[in-house]
Parts: structure tokens; sequence; C-alpha cells
């Protein structure tokens, strides 16, 4: 009889909420993220814009604004975050977590050379010697794919394509071999080919390195090429959750579907003939305006009066998946939805 007991996450996230101090009053950003993450597992964060996927990765790694206050727990490795005083963060960010933002022209500073910007964690974090940094410097801009690394470690930032530039953001985040590496979005403002040459990139190093994934999107064909496990969030909730797969296969969410049926795809069509792009109806509701239930309730088609005043409650609606946690909905009009269109449909 196998008598081991299963790994300890490396991330438990529990009642994750960001307070937000606005001109409209203190609003909820995120509401209630719970979800856990293992070494070498990838999370998917998806959903639009304001939907509150970057606030949950600046409350993951202590870096949210003055205005924001994250409440809940935060635990990596059994080491609560959620109140972490500044320094002790510090120790952990660019340590223990790395992150890449969505545009790295902003991420890196535009005055300090490129080999010196990837070197600061390892003398901050490591203690090692400039000499030393800088050779580990080396090997890490030519590990991520630039071409000539020796000669332009003195380069500036200016002096790189965007694709060089995200490669060197994906080297300082992995400078010091964090366990947790968060992807903000990554690939946003590159062309397709450099996207998906970024995207086997960090799936490489990640599993070269064992290291957990959480890869923030909008786009749902990242998602299911990439992630284990994903939650599809809106209006600061998750409104699903899931192994990516499960996910897919029914998308049970109205939100859900949404998203799925509003992406761009190439069909045959006629001569003349100009399809309309499906798109969810209305617009999102801003933060202070958020119905008091379900936040997608008016954009819905499934709409009904309960869905304004009464926060629906998850639903499982399958067995347990990779991450020791079921696909669920929070919707009370599951029963309403068709069957879920087919992937590639």
């Amino acid at each position: 009889m196998n008598t081991q007991s299963p790994p300890t996450p490396l991330l438990q996230v529990a009642d994750l909420r960001v307070h937000l101090h606005t001109h409209q009053g203190a609003v909820d950003a995120v509401r209630g993220i719970d979800f856990t993450l293992h070494r070498g597992e990838t999370l998917g964060l998806v959903g639009e814009s304001g939907c509150g996927k970057s606030l949950t990765a600046l409350a993951l790694m202590g870096l949210l604004p003055d205005a924001a206050q994250a409440s809940g727990s935060i635990l990596l490795d059994g080491q609560e975050l959620v109140g972490l005083d500044d320094r002790a963060l510090c120790r952990l960010r660019g340590n223990r977590i790395g992150m890449v933002f969505q545009e790295p022209m902003t991420a890196l500073n535009p005055v300090h050379r490129i080999g010196d910007q990837v070197a600061e964690p390892l003398r901050l974090h490591r203690g090692l010697g400039r000499a030393a940094a800088r050779r580990e410097a080396l090997a890490l801009l030519e590990r991520v794919g630039i071409a000539d690394a020796a000669r332009r470690l003195d380069a500036y930032p200016h002096q790189f394509s965007g694709g060089q530039r995200q490669r060197i953001t994906i080297a300082m985040a992995l400078a010091c071999g964090p366990d947790l590496l968060i992807a903000d979005e990554p690939t946003t403002a590159l062309d397709v080919t450099v996207q998906q040459q970024i995207l086997d990139l960090i799936s490489d190093l990640v599993a070269e390195r064992g290291m957990a994934l959480i890869l923030i999107s909008h786009d749902l064909g990242v998602i299911s090429q990439n992630a284990d496990h994903m939650l599809v969030m809106y209006g600061g909730s998750v409104v699903e959750s899931g192994p990516t797969e499960a996910v897919f296969a029914t998308m049970a969410h109205p939100y859900t579907r949404g998203l799925f049926a509003a992406r761009p795809q190439l069909v045959p069509r006629r001569p003349g003939e100009r399809p309309r792009l499906a798109t969810i109806p209305g617009t999102v509701p801003e933060l202070a305006h958020l119905p008091a239930g379900c936040p997608f309730a008016g954009r819905c088609g499934f709409t009904m009066d309960a869905c304004h005043t009464t926060p629906p409650p998850p639903v499982p609606l399958g067995a347990l998946g990779a991450l020791g946690a079921g696909h669920m909905a929070r919707c009370i009009r599951l029963d309403a939805m068709p069957a879920a269109p087919e992937v590639g449909a």
C-alpha cells in the first residue's frame, strides 16, 4: 500500500482580495481568488482587460499600488506573504519569485546596459561580484537566444527588437532560479512567429528548471496550449476554473463561452461575404457598479432577477484535476446552458 502523502503545493492562495481606493470610493478589484500550484505546473489566468488578472499577479509579488491593499492568504512554501514587510518581500522578488512583465520596453531601464540589468539580481540576491555576475548574465542571455550575446552585453534596450527585449526580461526573471515565474501577457506586443518562440522558450525553461508558472493572457489559444489548469476571471472574480482540458470541453459558464465565440477564426467564405465577429453584448461595468450578485449579470443571455442579487456559489462539475482542484463554475443557470460547442468548430 502506498502511504506517501501528496506533495505540498508551492503556492496556496485562499480568499485573495484586493481593495482599491478610487474617486468613486473603496472597491474590491479582486474578489476571493482561490487556487493551488505545484512545482512543474502551469496555471493560466484568462479574461478581458480589467478583470483582475494583473492585479492578482501584482498582489502575489507584493507590488500593488499605494491605493490598493491585499487581504486573504498567499502561502509560498508555507510562508505567508500577505502583510509581509517590504524588506522581506524584496528578498523574495527576483529571487524566489520572478516576473516577466507585459511591456519589456517599460520593464527595462533605458539608461542602463542590459548586461548590468540582468546581472543586478545576481549581485543583490546571490552576492556575486561584478565579474562573476557578468559571466552569469552572459550565460543567461545565450540561453534565451540573444545572438552574439558577448558583444551585446553593453548595449542599451533601445538597440534591441521587441522580441529580443522580451527575451532579456525573461533572462532577468530567471537569473536567480526562482521557484515561481509569473508571465503577464508576455507576447502581447509581438508578431505571431515571435510569440510562439517566446512561449516555447518559457515552456522549455519551466520544464528545465522545475519551476511553477502563472501565465496571464487574454488569448484562449495561448492558454489551451500552455496551461495545465486555468482560471477564467470576470469582474475580479473567478467564474470558472479547472483543468484546462475540462474547461475547454465543457465551457460551463456563459462568459467562458462568450470569450470562445469572440475568437477570430479562419473559415472558408464565399466571395464578397463579410462575416461578423461575435461579441459579448454590453460593456464591462466599472468596479464600483458591479452587480451585487453575479458580476456577469446583465451581459449574459441567461440573466434572471436572482443573478443580480445572489452571489453564485461554486458548482463542482467533474472529478479532481491535475492541480488537486476540480472543475467548477459560479453560475445559477448552468441547467439552462446548451451543450458546449466543439473546440475548433
